[in-house]
């Protein structure tokens, strides 16, 4: 039971970090991928430098290659023929070996097996120097597991063990990539206690960035499966996953892994969100067996996150008439606040103007001033929900195109006529939103906009694109002005960033007449009433 409480533990405190780190990667993938893409590209223009000169071009070409390599394999192959093609001219033998070796491994990748075996054939096992050798070995290892994937052959698992036994023969013990190959072969023979004890020795002392990270990960989330631990399948894919994205690595089985184990976690939506990257991935580095591992399950999640879809779509239309009915009973509220607004405005002109009657409804008059703060809270606190409610909507709305587009990759033409029989844009939608609340919120507060640049100085009045509407720091600060300080909630509101959302409100208390820390308390203060 002990056991049991502490690994629990363990995966609710250590598997949120690691996801938090997944989805912020997940998020800035693309800026990863740019960065990649900006070192390739000046890699290429040193090209020109080093042409004719066989050592230095042959050297630039190899680490284009190895940027390459588990990124986009195609362009990785164009660039070892080029090498291959540049020592052959030189008649360097340990140049052609080498990348002969290396374009065997890759046409191995890509599902081109007749290829790869035509080239490891032509390869005279004696020329190679010993540099080579962990190559060699590696490069025949894999090819038979591809080959035996590909087949089903059975032998050629074994062939892989084999090569994997002379790999473990040439390379130095000390190096990490002994270390892997060493514990992925005793998980292969059954000793899976002893492979993990290897593993995650090896996973602490590796670093976030290096390659050999996402292998680590991976294997210990192959142990875990073994073990039906779903939680650690998905903490150990996680780290896997978030170091290939990080390092722009497309040709890789961690996103695949992973998004099937949230479908039996079933968190169908993050299922499908992992299997669609890992379809792009596969697509993108043209890596045959990554495409037709993915192709393989990706229907079954599919199918299940339409399930899903359409159980949300039912629940949108019911919340959109509940919402609709709560827009016209909040109307109305507004509309009745606003009359008794006016109706206590106008008895506490003629209690000010009736002298002598003043003493005597002094204490009516404090009664109806309680009456109108009780009542202007409350309107604010029905706007806020309003607001809400309109965003919520608005976001739903923006997920639910992002489907139909999705269903027009996936080609669901008969799906997508059905669902596009309305049609609304979600620009319009915000715009109407923003209206509204600028028109309610002038109504409820005529005099906001004077009393707000009041508090600014005299240069740097914000004056609104309208009369009768606000701009982007007028409507911030009406947020504010309706209790809403948090800028996250800002920000969702009004559909822009964080950092847009702070810089307007630093912006705007540095052109504050007075302090700058008072500013938003006077904010507060505007219209009558101190929500502080």
């Amino acid at each position: 039971m002990l056991i049991t409480i502490h690994h629990n533990g363990f995966a609710d405190a250590y598997t949120d970090s690691v996801r938090t780190k997944l989805d912020f990667t997940l998020k800035n993938k693309e800026s990863f991928k740019l960065e990649k893409l900006q070192r390739i590209a000046a890699l290429k223009d040193s090209l020109p430098l080093v042409r004719g000169t066989y050592p230095a071009h042959y050297t630039l070409n190899k680490r284009i290659t190895g940027e390459y390599e588990k990124f986009q394999i195609d362009s990785a192959i164009a660039y070892l023929e080029k090498n291959i093609t540049l020592a052959k001219r030189a008649a360097n033998r340990h140049g052609i070996n080498e990348s002969q070796i290396k374009l065997a491994g890759l046409f191995s990748s890509a599902g081109k097996y007749i290829e790869s075996q035509n080239l490891l054939s032509q390869i005279d096992r004696q020329s190679l120097d010993s540099a080579l050798l962990p190559l060699y070995f590696s490069t025949l290892s894999e090819f038979s597991s591809h080959y035996g994937q590909s087949s089903n052959g059975s032998g050629y698992f074994k062939r892989s063990e084999i090569y994997r036994d002379s790999l473990l023969s040439v390379l130095d013990t000390a190096s990490l990539k002994y270390q892997i190959t060493l514990a992925t072969k005793m998980l292969y023979n059954g000793q899976v206690d002893a492979a993990e004890r290897k593993f995650k020795a090896m996973l602490t002392g590796t670093p976030e960035r290096a390659p050999e990270r996402a292998v680590i990960a991976y294997y210990l989330g192959v142990i875990a499966k073994t073990r039906d631990e779903l939680d650690m399948q998905i903490y150990y894919y996680s780290i896997s996953a978030t170091t290939d994205m990080h390092l722009s690595i497309t040709d890789n089985a961690s996103l695949q892994s992973l998004a099937l184990a949230f479908y039996e976690d079933g968190d169908i939506e993050r299922a499908y969100l992992y299997i669609q990257q890992a379809m792009a991935d596969a697509i993108f580095s043209n890596v045959r067996y990554r495409t037709i591992e993915s192709t393989t399950f990706y229907p079954l999640i599919n199918a299940s996150f339409q399930q899903k879809e359409a159980k949300e779509k039912i629940f949108l239309v019911l919340s959109l008439s509940v919402i609709s009915v709560l827009s016209l009973l909040l109307l109305g509220g507004i509309i009745k606040v606003n009359r008794q607004k006016k109706h206590l405005k106008r008895i506490r002109k003629e209690l000010f103007e009736t002298n002598g009657e003043l003493k005597l409804l002094n204490s009516d008059l404090k009664a109806s001033n309680a009456g109108l703060l009780e009542a202007s809270h409350i309107k604010e606190i029905y706007i806020t929900q309003f607001f809400e409610i309109c965003s919520s909507y608005i976001e739903k709305h923006e997920s639910y195109r992002n489907t139909l587009y999705k269903q027009l990759l996936n080609g669901d033409t008969s799906g997508l006529k059905k669902a596009l029989k309305t049609d609304s844009t979600l620009k319009a939608d915000l715009d109407e939103l923003y209206k509204n609340f600028d028109v309610i919120f002038l109504n409820l507060y005529p005099s906001f906009v004077s009393e707000f640049r009041a508090l600014l100085a005299v240069e740097q009045k914000i004056i609104p694109p309208a009369a009768e509407f606000l701009n982007t720091e007028l409507r911030i600060y009406a947020l504010i002005k309706l209790g809403i300080t948090d800028t996250t909630k800002i920000a969702r509101f009004l559909r822009c960033s964080l950092q847009t959302v702070y810089n307007y409100r630093v912006k705007v208390r540095n052109n504050a007449l007075d302090s700058k820390e008072d500013f938003e308390r006077k904010v507060l203060l505007i219209g009558g009433f101190d929500k502080i």
